[in-house]
């Protein structure tokens, strides 16, 4: 079995294709065609941008919200004293 398939392929059919071969070839191309046309329409339906209109809402959820976030409002005014 594997010195046949070894050997070089001969004979009047080698290298020449099927009508079959060039069938799947264009069904292929026309469904990828119309998987662009589609992806086109889509993506022209969708707004530039994603960006909220009011962000005030999230913002308020989103404040405070990341852990090791310390705000510092101001220096105190005595520091502290050392024992010794």
């Amino acid at each position: 079995m594997l010195v046949y398939l070894a050997q070089q392929p001969t004979g009047p059919e080698f290298g020449k294709a099927s009508p079959l071969g060039l069938l799947v070839i264009l069904i292929l191309l026309a469904g990828t065609v119309l998987l662009v046309r589609s992806m086109n329409k889509h993506l022209k339906g969708l707004p530039e941008t994603f960006e909220p209109e009011h962000p005030e809402p999230d913002q308020k959820a989103d404040d405070g919200t990341e852990p090791g976030l310390i705000t510092v409002a101001e220096e105190p005014a005595d520091p502290p004293k050392s024992s010794g």
